[in-house]
């Protein structure tokens, strides 16, 4: 089994590539490719999207790889790969982002990327650290996690979803804000799992076993 790690220039995958690969070989489930190769993605078993930085820079960066996003789209969409975004790589999961332009995502889970805008006025932003889960909706790659376990977070905006039922979780920062997503083949953690210790790493090894 063939897991594809995107690389389109968003941001430093070092720490993901070593979490991705440590899981695999724990749970026997294949080998992890760092790759911005549109073939290698076309016959991937498995898909994760990461993404550091702005929106429309993230998908502009994307985009500009010769056939990337239309290998991850035929994937996802045609064969039901089972995919994971990370941060950015989530957030391309919406409908529409509004940091600095409005950028269309892929449409996969509906609803809009919006800024973070605490209740509280001495909460930062960007959400920054470590925040406690909280699980709404069972799903195997949540498998083994539970309401309170910590992640770790860096980001000023989040999605914000058009279905109750496609986030998984949130967490509490002077308001709700959208942790995990999923529907069908499809999951994204605005969190960095690679960068979240055992939460992190338990979600990794659920995602690289899961038989959508």
């Amino acid at each position: 089994m063939l897991t594809a790690l995107v690389d389109y220039d968003s941001g430093n995958l070092h720490s993901a590539q070593k979490a991705f690969e440590r899981m695999a070989r724990e749970t026997g489930t294949g080998t992890v490719v760092v790759t911005r190769d549109a073939d290698v993605v076309a016959r991937a078993d498995r898909i994760v999207l990461p993404g550091d930085g702005a929106f429309p820079a993230c998908r502009n960066a994307l985009y500009a790889v010769d056939g990337l996003a239309e290998a991850i789209t035929e994937a996802v969409e045609t064969r039901a790969v089972p995919f994971l975004g990370i941060c950015v790589g989530m957030q391309m999961l919406a409908t529409v982002g509004h940091e600095y332009q409005e950028t269309a995502g892929f449409g996969w889970v509906g609803g809009q990327i919006t800024r973070i805008t605490p209740a509280d006025p001495a909460l930062k932003v960007p959400h920054m650290g470590w925040n406690d889960l909280v699980i709404d909706t069972p799903h195997p790659v949540l498998e083994g996690l539970k309401t309170g376990d910590h992640a770790y977070f860096v980001h000023s905006y989040h999605m914000v979803v058009d279905r109750t039922a496609e986030r998984l979780a949130h967490v509490d920062y002077g308001g709700d804000i959208t942790a995990i997503v999923g529907r069908d083949n499809i999951v994204g953690t605005q969190f960095h799992p690679e960068k979240s210790q055992a939460t992190g790493l338990r979600l990794i090894a659920n995602f690289l076993s899961w038989s959508p």
